[in-house]
């Protein structure tokens, strides 16, 4: 999905909150209110040990300290001993002296396992023989050599994007290759490659991976359309956002007999193009997922693919992967038909587009549009009824201007068009999870990727509990069920009401996290037994792997890989790896936006609540600020209450409570540290619509 005139702050469903705020880790399937013990990692002071295995962190001093899963204290490495390791490489030491006695072991690297970064942004210094790169970086690094035939014309002084080549031994620093050249006059383009690149997402595409795509033909083969099944003739569209490029879901519709519709769900069947052990397939595999900042999209895959070959564009023939229902007007699937086809869309509609026709009966296949919409209702129904948690969801977009800067900020609400994709989509994840679930291997559960989240965390939900209980409703604690149905209630209730954000927001922070693994127990916030991601496969790359799984099994010959869980952690991790630079984006233009306010006053929701202040975000703009504790000294002496999420007056009893309304002044923007500081405006009343350019 790329963005053009208006783009994309956040734009998070129920699913992808699950993911930013959850807690880490998988545990096994737990009832609510059992107690849980957490086992202590294994501890290991033995300096005649083998090699540990871990991360490097560099700190500010130029300290280096390994961090391993089975030890509990960091192994401290010397500057001398980092053995061409960079901050966030993932290492192999050797200890050299045992700890104890409440020392820390200390070690040296003998191995760099894997590079967590390998292009950065920083300035050059040309001669006539030789130049130097020096990296912009928060934590220490060295120079790197540039050889004269890898300058790529940049010149002494010109800030330049550079990839690592090596570091051979005996050479005293790193070896690198200029990719770029970055002119200052792109000031907001730097910034976001500099996100990119500090998350290990690179933003170029290797010569190879490029070369391998423009290689891939235009057109479909008689005898590739011929092993599918023909969908050509149904009436099929997509419908997504108004700047979307990359179009990888598409509906078709058509009566079988009255009362019976067939439903097709038809995904980009990107596993025909990106085959497994092409450069293409190690370039997706490795960055595992497309990141969305709010004036690009960083793909996963290069655009002959995501935005040409795959992007299921009208009137286009195109392969694709789907799951086609049969279904009765009650929303009840009768059968279920899962296998590679051939489509060709009739229409692009625009969600806008599609929620005019929802809400007017009006304009191009109203009456088809219609009957989905329907059974996409009834589903929803369905599924909140089984136990799934209805949390809302907000699209916030920033207006940029020609150079990229944030001139206004639009917030739109999930209609009912957004929920006519989501329930389709939902259903066919969930279809192919459940004919995953039964196939075996060597009468061994098939190795899948399932999208699994887990039962929320008592010692988050208890504390909620409580809290909510204040404002009159209450929980019932006896099974996961109960407290599903509770969430809903209370969400059902809290509609229109004062207490309604912060409640929402707490509610989700009880929340675990949704991730990917080999080991199903089910997605507790959705309510399903079984479920996978399929229909994103041009920005997801589990979406990949399960079209491939699906093909094995379809073909009758699944394989059991005995490398699935360790790809569910990867890819597990790149995801959260894009979420925090999507949210790193999204502050930084926040900053960027508010620095035209700085002095003026706004009204503003308290989202959050620490011992050194409280968080407010912007009723007009969405936009959030810290109140440091420092600033209410003047007031009061305040401390924090946690179990009522929020900073008490120990003279006044004045409280500022996560979900107060209240009234702020922008006293400062931050953009290189991405931070808003706020002042409390004592006294100040709810201020009238802002002259903002929102």
């Amino acid at each position: 999905m790329h963005t053009d005139a208006c783009k994309i702050l956040r734009l998070y469903n129920w699913e992808t909150l699950l993911f930013i705020t959850g807690n880490s880790g998988i545990r096994k399937k737990q009832t609510v209110g059992k107690s849980k013990t957490n086992k202590k990692r294994k501890h290991s002071n033995n300096a005649n040990a083998p090699a540990i295995k871990g991360t490097l962190d560099i700190a500010r001093s130029g300290m280096g300290y390994v961090i391993a899963a089975t030890l509990e204290k960091d192994i401290i490495i010397k500057p001398n001993d980092f053995n061409g390791a960079f901050h966030g490489d993932t290492v192999r030491v050797e200890v050299t002296r045992a700890g104890g006695s409440g020392k820390r072991m200390e070690g040296r690297i003998t191995e760099v396992v894997e590079r967590r970064q390998t292009e950065f942004i920083g300035k050059i210094e040309v001669g006539k023989t030789f130049a130097f790169f020096t990296p912009d970086s928060k934590k220490p690094m060295p120079d790197f050599f540039i050889h004269p035939k890898n300058l790529n014309g940049a010149v002494d002084g010109e800030r330049v994007l550079v990839r690592f080549l090596q570091w051979g031994k005996g050479d005293k620093k790193p070896e690198g290759q200029v990719l770029q050249i970055l002119k200052a006059e792109d000031e907001n383009d730097m910034a976001m490659k500099e996100l990119l690149l500090e998350s290990n997402f690179p933003i170029i595409f290797d010569d190879e991976v490029m070369e391998e795509a423009l290689r891939l033909p235009d057109l479909i083969s008689a005898d590739e359309i011929a092993r599918r099944k023909d969908c050509r003739e149904l009436l099929t569209f997509t419908i997504d956002p108004v700047d979307a490029r990359d179009f990888d879901d598409a509906l078709s519709i058509r009566l079988i007999r009255n009362g019976l519709w067939e439903i097709g769900v038809h995904i980009a069947d990107v596993s025909h193009y990106v085959l497994p052990g092409s450069k293409l397939d190690d370039c997706a595999y490795e960055r595992a997922t497309s990141v969305y900042l709010p004036d690009r999209v960083n793909p996963m895959l290069p655009e002959r693919i995501s935005n040409e070959l795959c992007s299921l564009r009208p009137h286009e023939d195109k392969c694709t992967f789907s799951v086609i229902f049969e279904i009765n007007d009650k929303a009840e699937v009768k059968h279920s038909w899962i296998g590679r086809t051939v489509i060709h869309s009739n229409r692009r509609f625009t969600y806008e587009e599609a929620q005019t026709i929802i809400e007017t009966r009006t304009g191009d296949h109203n009456q088809e549009i219609f009957i989905l919409n329907d059974l996409a209702q009834k589903l929803r129904r369905k599924r909140f009824r089984n136990g799934a948690i209805n949390f809302s969801s907000q699209e916030v977009r920033f207006t940029l201007d020609e150079k990229g800067k944030p001139i206004g900020i639009v917030v739109k609400e999930s209609k009912e068009a957004h929920q006519l994709i989501e329930e389709f989509m939902l259903l066919a994840n969930r279809s192919v999870a459940e004919y995953a679930a039964k196939i075996k291997v060597n009468k061994k559960p098939l190795p899948f990727p399932y999208r699994i989240h887990d039962t929320p965390d008592d010692e988050k939900l208890k504390p909620f509990v409580a809290f909510a209980a204040k404002f009159g409703y209450k929980f019932d604690m006896k099974s996961e069920e109960e407290v599903a149905r509770s969430f809903n209630k209370l969400l059902a209730e809290v509609q229109g009401k004062p207490e309604q954000h912060v409640l929402e927001q707490l509610g989700i922070r009880t929340m675990a996290k949704a991730v990917y693994t080999s080991e199903n127990i089910g997605h507790y916030g959705l309510g399903f037994e079984h479920y996978a991601h399929f229909t994103s496969p041009i920005r997801r790359y589990p979406d990949v792997m399960v079209h491939r799984i699906l093909q094995e099994c379809l073909d009758k010959a699944p394989v059991a890989d005995k490398k699935m869980e360790e790809k569910c952690k990867h890819t597990s991790e790149r995801e959260r790896a894009a979420m925090e630079c999507e949210r790193a984006g999204n502050k930084y233009k926040q900053v960027e936006f508010m620095q035209d306010y700085v002095g003026e006053e706004f009204q503003g929701v308290i989202s959050g609540v620490a011992a050194f202040g409280f968080w407010v975000e912007t009723v007009a703009h969405k936009c959030e600020g810290l109140v440091s504790v420092r600033d209410l000294l003047l007031y009061d002496d305040f401390r924090h209450d946690e179990t009522d999420y929020a900073l008490v007056g120990m003279r006044t009893g004045r409280k500022f409570r996560m979900g107060d309304i209240i009234t702020i002044k922008v006293v400062a923007a931050n953009l290189a540290k991405r931070q808003l500081d706020y002042e409390w405006v004592l006294g100040g009343e709810p201020v009238k619509k802002h002259k903002s350019k929102a």
